[in-house]
């Protein structure tokens, strides 16, 4: 979930680094670079060839084949996208939360799109898509104040069901590959604002008394991103006392088995935050994933560069 990286550009001496982990090696990869254009969050294509990114409000395709310029996708009638979109299962098309609060479908060679979300107030930002490509996952948030909630949708529009996971805001909705579970990250254990855990909960039975608490630690971890052979999962960790997800702070990337999410397999330091990871960005071998840093030039903006 992010409203901060609508139309988030980078500063004077930052860069845009795309990378790329590799988990047998515990390597990680610049494939791309860019000082013009600030990308965020990105989608493993089916193929295994291509990478899906948002920038400037719009979406873009990087192929990873034969690496050169990012290709934009034209669309009509969609309003310019954050750093929510997930791919859908099966099929060659992705979808898409914009500006405007609502979540839109679209191809991905581009064209039209359809809108799925109709309440109107209310802003919708995607993280998941059920295996079976039917039912999405969301943040929920309205005007009244409260914290934002995990809501489920029908992929073609419908009624919207808002899950009760207990107090607090929640963030990152995302299944298990094989449909059993909804992973999050959730304030409701936080003795203190913006202490965010990660947490799942039963797809079939998503109730605040199934939630179960996946690792307690001291600081502040957001998007949980399962593997697609359900193996292995990656998520970002934040300094201790950090609110939200901001951006341009050292934080880590952390990767563990699902079995113990207490003992990292390995950790990625990088200056980034918001937009580094917000979607799941596993291959679809489950051997790497993909990833962006932010570095600042040594006394040209927030941070010195980290080389991440």
């Amino acid at each position: 979930m992010t409203t901060a990286a609508l139309g988030r550009v980078l500063t004077p001496g930052q860069k845009c680094r795309l990378h790329v982990f590799d988990v047998e090696s515990r390597t990680d990869t610049v494939v791309a670079e860019f000082d013009d254009m600030l990308f965020e969050a990105p989608n493993w294509g089916g193929n295994g060839g291509t990478l899906y990114l948002n920038g400037g409000g719009g979406l873009w395709a990087f192929p990873l084949d034969s690496p050169g310029e990012p290709r934009r996708i034209a669309y009509e009638g969609l309003p310019a996208i954050n750093n929510d979109h997930v791919l859908d299962p099966g099929s060659a098309s992705i979808f898409m939360s914009a500006e405007d609060g609502h979540i839109y479908r679209g191809s991905l060679d581009g064209g039209g799109v359809r809108q799925v979300t109709s309440e109107d107030g209310v802003w919708h930002y995607l993280h998941g898509v059920s295996p079976d490509g039917t039912t999405l996952g969301f943040v929920r948030i309205d005007a009244s104040g409260g914290p934002s909630r995990l809501a489920l949708i029908p992929a073609d529009g419908g009624p919207v069901t808002v899950l009760e996971t207990g107090a607090g805001h929640v963030d990152g909705p995302e299944w298990s590959p094989d449909g059993e579970w909804i992973y999050f990250n959730t304030e409701r254990w936080a003795p203190r604002p913006g202490h965010a855990q990660l947490a799942r909960v039963p797809s079939a039975d998503p109730s605040t008394d199934k939630v179960e608490r996946l690792a307690s630690t001291d600081t502040v971890d957001w998007f949980p991103h399962v593997s697609p052979d359900g193996c292995l999962a990656v998520y970002l960790q934040f300094p201790a006392g950090t609110e939200g997800h901001p951006e341009n702070l050292g934080v880590e990337l952390v990767l563990v088995d699902v079995a113990d999410w207490s003992t990292p397999l390995a950790r990625v330091p990088l200056f980034g935050g918001q937009g580094t990871i917000n979607v799941n960005s596993w291959s679809p071998d489950s051997t790497r994933f993909a990833f962006v840093s932010y570095p600042v030039t040594a006394g040209a903006g927030p941070s010195a560069d980290t080389g991440a």
